[in-house]
């Protein structure tokens, strides 16, 4: 039984003379809004959830996705059911993963996997269904077994066996499953000097149950690549399993901590990172089989003996059962002129499908080692799916952007013997060496004046040992399969599809933003009139350009996936790959903010994987792990970690927020927990070094000077994020929090103060003796609007909001105006178009509408070398050729990163909050 919603009990108390008991009404957070209030209605209504990409589950286990709550709409206890449309119960396990101050949730997590067979689904309060096969999880020794009641899994918590052992029903499918590091320690130009290989095996250091069922269980392993007495490149594995699945994924990360010092000769060039499992071989060799995945729905299909093509012929019905992969007749029964033969027809037992560009693989076969290799086929970009075992059961697996991420790699070894062994290359072995060094040898700069010219001509700040990836980290996802026998040609298709889209369940728009999450700051697509429609087609056109840029320009490959290069060169016909600054983007005036609003408010599937694959490479690549800058991120560059500025403006929790709750992805909530600490970073590099006026500073643990711009952006969001998931931390990021947002209230100038000593003790700023005014077009352009409106909606600091209004109606004010406010102006500054959105949120709080209407007037104007105006561009892209540019495509050679993620974080706001304002 559903529980009683809070205002039917009431009324029913009142009209029987029923006591309410005091201790319910504790509960359920009395007091609570008034009746028939949104928030009540809110937790009455059921919400609809559909998949994010037509055509449903497939082949995968389930989906996990979040669902957001308007404050005070269901208590911290509150229990949930899932229903098809027609009502049929589907199981459903949920979890808060963040709650709003009253202690009412916020957002919640639910996994479902049995009984997803629709294609839309209802959330409501109420119990869950219990699947028909629970998923169980026990310990004992150095082991965890996970039990999805259809198959087991055996994991280590010790050794190198990651997964000791997959079986199904009394079939052991696959076995130690282990983790290859190949490491080289110089790397080869041409035909100098020869390299040699050495291997590392992955080590556990420790193994825990994150989630024990009853639909979705967790196991996360953690350790190291070692080899002897070393031990290096740490990885953080997840396993995931679901209630009555065959299948469970692994999501795969690397931290690299290995010494690549430009211009020396020897180092750590990983030559091929893996996953490998053993696969027992049971059945009779023309029992066995080899599928693996071509582009789109290709398959290569293939017995480890074949019977089919051969001069003599067994007989049209052992020819059709082998290539379906069925059991055959006993060979006894066929024609005994192929039965006679058996013995000499070859046995393939390796195979390897090699991704080394986005554009090309190739896939070949042997008999065995010692034996050359012919040519299977190829193509242009593989699935990066494959399957090998027999008719009594096999392994299916696959990496997920195997293309997109190359050089990738799928090898199966052994299959003629007892025994198969299959890896999935994450680096390819037959790619060249994993190159990390720094690009440039413009690095004998003494001073911090020399080496702030390499900003004056190629936007790049170099400085000796900087440009390092020491710290940086990437994730992949991998899906395996327990196989009762192999697989027909329709689940094949499916199992595939699946890695390469893992299936996700959404709530729509319209829910998103009735729960007024994530400041409020966005609203559902509306095209409801003329002016309201051109802004949506132009957001539209943004979009659509940059994501065929990806594929025009082939943004691809395992660092660079995921990120888009920040400006043009019109000249070239081409993005600025390769001048400094200009090249790749790592976040800059916040592209990933734009994105996940614009999936917010659209529910478009293409702009969620879009945001998806930004969330995983700057959330990783582009900022520190380990080492001394962990917890920073670093600014844009020709490397994603080749500029000396290293900020919290790019490792901020901000960008990373929006797919944990949509997804609950633990690597990502990973990711935000580890910043908690990061005020602590500024003793270790003061990010303002090379500008300060003050050359005599040197950081003090109280009194360092951090901006109230994008240092205390990104700090108060990785602060805001761990108080509302209750994280081990919560209790001193919310203290931390409040303490800094009193601060800053308290500056004699607020916001336009510029920064503080802050006191790493204490979590304050010392408050100022006099008022300065210091304002950037920077600091409010990288989550600093974002996290403003989300903490005023939460923490209730008068003076903190009358602080952050004043800086939102001066920025685009007259400069008379900010000298009569300030008794000076605020400068030159750019940036107008993107902050009219400072205008219209404080319009809205204000109930100003001249400040609408100048958020619009900011919006639309022509400023000098700013934005997107709308008197000054085409809003089209033309034809380019060859020999103008490598590959034929499109530009807009006025399209610039920096002006579109600014341009679509204006639209999106000001039509969610002054929407209604927008002239004509």
């Amino acid at each position: 039984m559903p529980p009683i919603p809070r205002r039917n009990l009431l009324k029913a108390a009142a009209a029987t003379g029923t006591a309410v008991p005091f201790s319910w009404l504790l509960a359920h957070n009395a007091p609570k809004a008034a009746a028939d209030s949104p928030a009540e209605k809110a937790a009455d209504e059921p919400v609809d959830i559909t998949w994010l990409e037509d055509g449903g589950l497939g082949a995968a286990a389930g989906s996990t996705f979040g669902v957001p709550w308007p404050k005070g709409a269901h208590p911290g206890d509150r229990t949930f059911a899932l229903t098809t449309a027609d009502g049929t119960p589907v199981p459903v396990q949920t979890w808060a993963t963040a709650y709003w101050p009253d202690g009412s949730l916020k957002w919640t997590a639910h996994a479902a996997g049995e009984g997803l067979t629709g294609s839309a689904y209802r959330l409501t309060t109420g119990t869950p269904a219990a699947p028909a096969k629970k998923v169980t999880v026990s310990e004992s020794g150095g082991r965890i077994t996970v039990d999805t009641g259809v198959m087991r899994a055996v994991i280590g918590k010790d050794g190198k066996q990651l997964v000791r052992s997959v079986i199904r029903g009394s079939t052991e499918i696959a076995r130690d499953g282990r983790l290859v590091l190949l490491r080289q320690g110089a790397v080869d130009d041409g035909d100098h000097g020869r390299a040699e290989w050495e291997r590392f095996d992955g080590e556990i250091g420790g193994a825990e149950v994150e989630q024990k069922g009853p639909v979705r269980a967790v196991v996360r392993i953690d350790g190291k690549h070692r080899k002897g007495r070393r031990a290096w490149l740490p990885f953080s594995v997840r396993l995931y399993f679901y209630a009555g699945a065959e299948s469970f994924r692994m999501v795969h990360t690397i931290t690299f901590d290995g010494d690549q010092t430009a211009g020396h000769e020897s180092g750590d060039f990983i030559r091929g990172l893996g996953v490998r499992f053993s696969v027992p071989m049971r059945d009779a060799a023309y029992d066995r089989h080899i599928r693996i995945a071509g582009e789109g729905k290709g398959f290569l299909t293939e017995a480890v003996k074949g019977v089919t093509g051969l001069r003599r012929d067994p007989g049209a019905a052992v020819r059709e059962a082998q290539f379906k992969g069925e059991k055959l007749a006993d060979p006894a029964t066929w024609d005994q002129r192929v039965t006679s033969r058996l013995h000499l027809i070859p046995t393939w037992g390796d195979y390897t499908l090699s991704q080394l560009s986005a554009d090309g693989f190739t896939l070949r076969k042997r008999t065995r080692p010692g034996h050359g290799w012919i040519a299977a086929g190829g193509g242009g970009r593989a699935s990066g799916f494959g399957y090998v075992g027999g008719v009594s059961g096999g392994l299916s697996f696959g990496l997920r952007d195997f293309w997109e991420k190359f050089p990738a790699q799928l090898d199966i070894r052994g299959a003629a013997g007892t025994e198969a062994e299959v890896t999935l290359w994450l680096w390819s072995p037959e790619a060249q060496p994993m190159d990390l060094r720094f690009y440039h040898d413009g690095m004998g700069q003494d001073t911090y004046p020399e080496q702030l010219e390499g900003l004056e001509i190629t936007y790049e700040d170099y400085e000796p040992g900087f440009g390092t990836p020491y710290g940086i980290a990437r994730t992949s996802e991998l899906t395996f399969w327990a196989n009762a026998a192999t697989p027909d040609a329709d689940t094949l298709v499916r199992q595939a599809a699946a890695v390469r889209t893992p299936p996700q369940l959404a709530a729509g728009p319209a829910h998103l933003a009735r729960a007024k999450v994530f400041g409020g700051l966005f609203a559902p697509v509306d095209r409801s009139t003329p002016a309201k429609a051109k802004v949506e087609d132009r957001l539209d056109f943004l979009f659509d350009y940059h994501k065929g840029q990806v594929e025009q320009r082939r943004w691809y490959g395992f660092w660079d996936y995921g990120d888009i290069m920040h400006t043009y060169d019109g000249d070239r016909h081409q993005w600025r790959y390769d001048v400094g600054g200009y090249a790749w983007d790592n976040s800059e005036l916040s592209p990933d903010l734009w994105l996940w609003l614009a999936y917010l408010r659209s529910g478009r599937s293409d702009i969620f994987r879009f945001a998806e694959s930004m969330t995983r490479h700057t959330g990783e690549v582009d900022a520190y792990h380990l080492g001394k800058w962990a917890g920073l991120g670093t600014r844009h560059g020709v490397q994603h970690f080749a500029d000396s500025a290293k900020q919290q403006r790019i490792s901020t929790a901000l960008y990373r927020r929006f797919s944990y709750f949509l997804t609950a992805d633990e690597r990502i909530g990973d990711i935000m927990h580890a910043l908690v600490d990061s005020d602590e970073t500024f003793l270790v590099l003061d990010p303002q070094r090379k500008v300060r006026d003050d050359p005599d500073y040197e950081p003090d643990p109280h009194a360092l000077d951090i901006g109230f711009g994008t240092d205390w952006s990104g700090l108060a969001g990785a602060w805001l994020t761990e108080w509302e998931r209750r994280g081990p931390k919560a209790k001193k990021a919310e203290a931390r929090l409040r303490s800094t947002m009193e601060t800053i209230a308290a500056q004699p100038n607020g916001f336009v103060q510029g920064s503080g000593l802050y006191d790493l003790d204490t979590g304050k700023y010392a408050i100022a003796d006099r008022p300065k005014v210091s304002v950037s077009h920077l600091s409010a352009v990288f989550g600093l609007v974002e996290v403003c409106a989300e903490v005023i909606d939460l923490i209730d600091l008068p003076k903190f909001k009358e602080a952050w209004l004043d800086y939102c109606r001066y920025f685009n004010a007259t400069k008379a105006e900010q000298k009569a406010r300030y008794g000076t102006d605020f400068g030159s500054l750019i940036l107008v178009q993107g902050h009219s959105r400072l205008d219209a949120y404080a319009a809205v709080q204000l109930k100003d509408d001249k400040l609408a209407a100048r958020a619009w007037q900011k919006f639309t104007e022509h400023h000098e070398g700013d934005g997107y105006p709308d008197a000054t561009v085409s809003w089209k892209s033309v034809q380019v050729e060859g020999p103008d540019v490598l590959e034929p495509g499109v530009e807009a050679a006025w399209v610039s990163t920096n002006a579109t993620a600014q341009y679509g974080l204006a639209a999106i706001q000001n039509l969610a909050l002054v929407g209604d304002k927008l002239p004509g």
